[in-house]
């Protein structure tokens, strides 16, 4: 079977399955795990199935849609999980086709965690064709953070905007969903399960405080945000971001600009002397850059929308990415007066 895209894909609206336990219950209690106090070496063998000297818990294997899915389901699993990603660095979710191997992957797999709504939505189809059984876990289902979604035309409209990975209490909430997931697959792994889980939040929090830290140091006024397309709302309501548009102005990067819409957003750069025009790792730049030789701005600083970057890039984990956004857009806003760092991520 060769490995060419599939026919007969459509766009689903249906959601999968929702996950077994609540995000917050199942974040409280990996917290918990890794608490000072909270129980002795022997305990979490046992709680494990673990002896010492052995590893009785099997890899769980797991299919997950997007890169940011992937990573931080093996951040969240560790050596109980085998992953299977399907969506290379640098691929727009928006847009992707699903091939032959992954139907193939997804037969054999425990679990398929997709990013949901609509971001993904093809994975419905692959799951059927595959024959398989796994447990579908839509992370998008119950996040405490929610944006609008939109309608897409032809009947066809999201409940809630996709992007929800870039409010890192998002990510925190979705960390128990499929921590639930993994020991619900393989109840041996929970010790493990639960201690990379409890370290995986301490992170993304350590993230959220250090992106918080970073902008309170710049002018609200100067925080002006244009990009390729609206990706990056609930980064801006985070941590106080005024979105002044997009190059692309939807939620997927399937809808194109009109000439009026570009005319416009460029009067708009001016007006609010936006200093500077992000474009983002997996869309093309060329009307981005355009835009900003238009009205001045610059356009040298990329940012990471939909997509982890390849290994070895600023923006090759969850947890990089956000940083590197982080990073671009202060000093975008600031002329590359200020940057933003955080350590231990």
């Amino acid at each position: 079977m060769s490995d060419e895209r599939l026919a007969g894909g459509h766009p689903g609206t249906t959601r999968p399955p929702r996950a077994l336990l609540s995000a917050a219950a199942l974040v409280t209690v990996a917290v918990a795990a890794a608490a000072p106090g909270c129980g002795s070496s022997t305990e979490d063998r046992a709680a494990s199935g673990a002896t010492p000297g052995t590893s009785p818990a099997r890899s769980v294997a797991v299919v997950a849609t997007t890169t940011q899915v992937g990573d931080i389901v093996r951040a969240v699993g560790g050596s109980s999980v085998e992953v299977t990603q399907l969506l290379a660095p640098n691929t727009d979710p928006h847009d992707y086709e699903p091939r032959p191997k992954d139907v193939r992957a997804t037969a054999g797999a425990d679990v398929v965690f997709t990013s949901g709504d609509d971001l993904d939505h093809w994975m419905e189809d692959v799951v059927k064709q595959s024959g398989g059984s796994p447990a579908t876990v839509d992370l998008a289902e119950g996040l405490p953070q929610t944006l609008p979604g939109e309608d897409h035309g032809h009947g066809e409209a999201s409940e809630h905007d996709p992007h929800w990975w870039h409010d890192p209490r998002n990510v925190e909430a979705a960390v128990g969903v499929i921590a639930a997931a993994l020991v619900k697959a393989e109840p041996a792994a929970r010790g493990a399960v639960e201690r990379a889980a409890a370290a995986y939040v301490a992170k993304v929090r350590k993230l959220d405080a250090g992106i918080t830290a970073c902008f309170d140091a710049v002018p609200a006024a100067e925080r002006k945000l244009v990009t390729d397309h609206d990706a990056f709302g609930y980064f801006a309501r985070r941590y106080g971001i005024t979105v002044v548009g997009a190059v692309i102005p939807s939620q997927t990067t399937q809808a194109q600009p009109s000439a009026a819409a570009i005319s416009r957003l460029a009067r708009v750069i001016r007006a609010q002397a936006v200093k500077a025009v992000f474009p983002e790792s997996s869309v093309n730049a060329r009307l981005a850059r355009a835009i900003a030789k238009q009205t001045g701005a610059t356009a040298g600083l990329t940012l990471y929308g939909d997509t982890l970057g390849p290994e070895g890039s600023p923006g090759a984990t969850y947890l990089t990415m956000e940083r590197a956004n982080a990073d671009a857009m202060i000093k975008g806003f600031t002329g590359g007066s200020r940057g933003c760092e955080i350590a231990g991520l």
